[in-house]
């Protein structure tokens, strides 16, 4: 996710825990996404479509604080 941002990133991880929070939280929601949609994890489409929302809201505000730490 925005490898134009990785040394940013990185340096954010390190001292922000609200971006490390989020960050993490994405990519627990990616990885439970494959699971379902791989059917090693029971879900509806309803459930799957609704974690989806909720990874592209934390990518949004994830976005939001990597262009802010450029401005």
């Amino acid at each position: 996710m925005f490898p134009e941002y990785r040394e940013l990133i990185t340096r954010l991880k390190g001292h922000d825990h609200h971006f490390t929070r989020l960050f993490d939280k994405h990519n627990e929601l990616d990885q439970t996404i494959k699971n379902m949609e791989s059917h090693i994890q029971p879900a509806t489409v309803t459930e799957i479509e609704q974690l989806k929302k909720e990874k592209l809201a934390l990518k949004d505000q994830i976005y939001a604080m990597l262009r802010q730490a450029t401005a």
